[in-house]
C-alpha cells in the first residue's frame, strides 16, 4: 500500500502548517483562550477562502473532491498548533448535510462551505455521555409546525451559530431536525471545557424545528457523518501526540540533573520509545479508517472504532508521559504540554470513550456474545487495542 500523500495533499497540509505557525503561536494561542469567544476574529473566514471548509467533500456534494484524507490532514495540521477552532464539528455538520442530500440540505452545504453560515451540530445528550445514538429528545409533529423538546449537551461551536442539525425522536425513529438558534423555545447554556473549547448545552422547550431528514435516511447520514468526524479527531490526537513528543525530546535534551541532560538515562529513552510506539500506532490505526472509509458500513465502522480507541489511550498515554518528563512545570497554564494533555483528554472522551468503541468494533466485526465480553476485558489493558 502506498501511504504517501499526493502532490495536491502535500501543498494543503503545508498551507495549514504555514497558517498555523503564523496565526497561532504561543502567545497569539493565550490571548485567544483567554478571550470571551475562545477563538480568532476572521480565522474562520480564513479557514473557507483557503478551501479548507470544503477540502473534505466531493465536488457533487459542493465541496473541492476531497476525501476523509483531507480532512484528517488538515486536523492533525490544526492539532499541532492547538487551534480551538471547531473543525471537527464542521466536518460532522457538512458530511450530515452532504449523505441527505436533498435540495435543502445542499442550500445551507454550500454556506457552509464559503462560511457565510455556521451549522453546530447537536447530536449528543447528557444521559447518553458521548453516545450519539441515545436520543431521548422528542419531536411532535401533530401541531401545524414541528416542535422540539429536549436537551442536547457538549454542542461544540454552538454559541456563535445561526442554526442546529438537532437529532430527535418521533414514533421510534430517529430523525434530523433543523433549528434556528434565534427561535423561541431555544435556549444556551455555554461554558468552557479544560482544553479551553466553548461549547453550550442546548434547552429546547417546543422549540419550532425544520424536518431535515427521516428513518433510514438520517440513521445512515448520522452514522457516516459520525463516522468522518471520529476520523478527523483521530487525525487531530495524532498531531498533538506527534508535537507532544518531539517537544518532550527537546526538552530532555537540555535539562541537565547530575551534570548531565536527563535524555541520556537509559530508563528515560525507554519512556520516549514507548511514546513513539503509541505514537505510530496511531498513526497506523488513522490510516487503516481512512483506507476503509469507502468500504462496506461494518468494515468503516470496525476501522473507525479502532483508531478512535488507539487515539484515545495512546493520545493519554502519551500526554501523561509527557508531563511526568517535564516534571513539575509539565502541569503548569505557561507550558504548552498540559494544553496538549488537557485536549488528548477531551479527545478520549468525544463522540464516545474507549469502552463505548471497543463495544462497536466488537459488535461490527462478530456480534457475539464472546467478543463483547472480550471487548470490555480488553477496556482495562493500558494501550488500547
Amino acid at each position: 500500500m502506498d501511504f504517501n500523500y499526493t502532490a495536491e495533499q502535500d501543498a494543503l497540509r503545508d498551507s495549514v502548517r504555514r497558517f498555523v505557525e503564523r496565526e497561532y503561536d504561543w502567545e497569539k494561542r493565550f490571548a485567544i483562550i483567554r478571550s470571551d469567544q475562545g477563538v480568532a476574529p476572521g480565522h474562520w473566514a480564513a479557514f473557507a477562502e483557503l478551501g479548507w471548509l470544503g477540502a473534505g467533500l466531493a465536488e457533487e456534494a459542493g465541496g473541492f473532491g476531497g476525501s476523509a484524507v483531507e480532512n484528517a490532514l488538515i486536523a492533525e495540521e490544526l492539532g499541532r498548533g492547538l487551534v480551538t477552532e471547531p473543525f471537527c464539528a464542521h466536518v460532522l455538520a457538512t458530511q450530515l448535510l452532504s449523505s441527505i442530500g436533498t435540495a435543502e440540505a445542499s442550500e445551507l452545504l454550500a454556506a457552509l462551505v464559503m462560511g457565510e453560515r455556521r451549522a453546530a451540530p447537536a447530536l449528543q445528550e447528557p444521559d447518553g455521555r458521548g453516545d450519539w445514538r441515545i436520543v431521548e429528545t422528542q419531536a411532535d409533529h401533530t401541531g401545524p409546525a414541528l416542535r422540539l423538546t429536549g436537551t442536547k449537551s457538549l454542542v461544540e461551536s454552538g454559541t456563535y451559530a445561526d442554526s442546529f442539525i438537532v437529532s430527535a425522536s418521533n414514533n421510534g425513529q430517529t430523525n434530523l431536525y433543523l433549528v434556528n438558534a434565534q427561535n423561541t423555545g431555544t435556549s444556551l447554556h455555554p461554558y468552557r471545557t479544560i482544553d479551553n473549547r466553548r461549547v453550550c448545552d442546548i434547552h429546547l422547550d417546543n422549540a419550532p424545528a425544520h424536518l431535515l431528514a427521516t428513518g433510514e435516511n438520517a440513521a445512515r447520514a448520522i452514522v457516516l457523518a459520525v463516522d468522518h468526524a471520529i476520523v478527523a479527531l483521530c487525525g487531530e490526537a495524532l498531531g498533538i501526540m506527534d508535537t507532544a513528543l518531539w517537544t518532550t525530546r527537546d526538552y530532555l535534551k537540555v535539562r541537565k540533573q547530575f551534570g548531565t541532560a536527563i535524555g541520556n538515562f537509559q530508563v528515560l529513552q525507554h519512556r520516549m520509545a514507548d511514546m513513539m510506539i503509541e505514537v505510530e500506532v496511531t498513526r497506523s490505526a488513522l490510516f487503516n479508517a481512512l483506507g476503509a472509509m469507502n468500504r462496506s458500513e461494518a468494515t468503516r465502522t470496525a476501522a473507525v472504532s479502532a483508531a478512535k480507541v488507539q487515539a484515545s489511550t495512546g493520545g493519554l498515554f502519551v500526554g501523561q508521559q509527557a508531563i511526568q518528563l517535564h516534571g513539575g512545570i509539565g502541569v503548569t497554564e505557561e507550558l504548552n504540554i498540559s494544553h496538549h494533555y488537557r485536549r488528548l483528554f477531551v479527545i478520549a472522551r468525544q463522540l464516545g470513550d474507549a469502552d463505548l468503541h471497543l463495544v462497536r468494533f466488537a459488535q461490527a466485526t462478530d456480534g457475539t456474545e464472546e467478543a463483547l465480553t472480550k471487548s470490555a476485558r480488553r477496556a482495562d489493558g493500558p494501550h488500547g487495542i
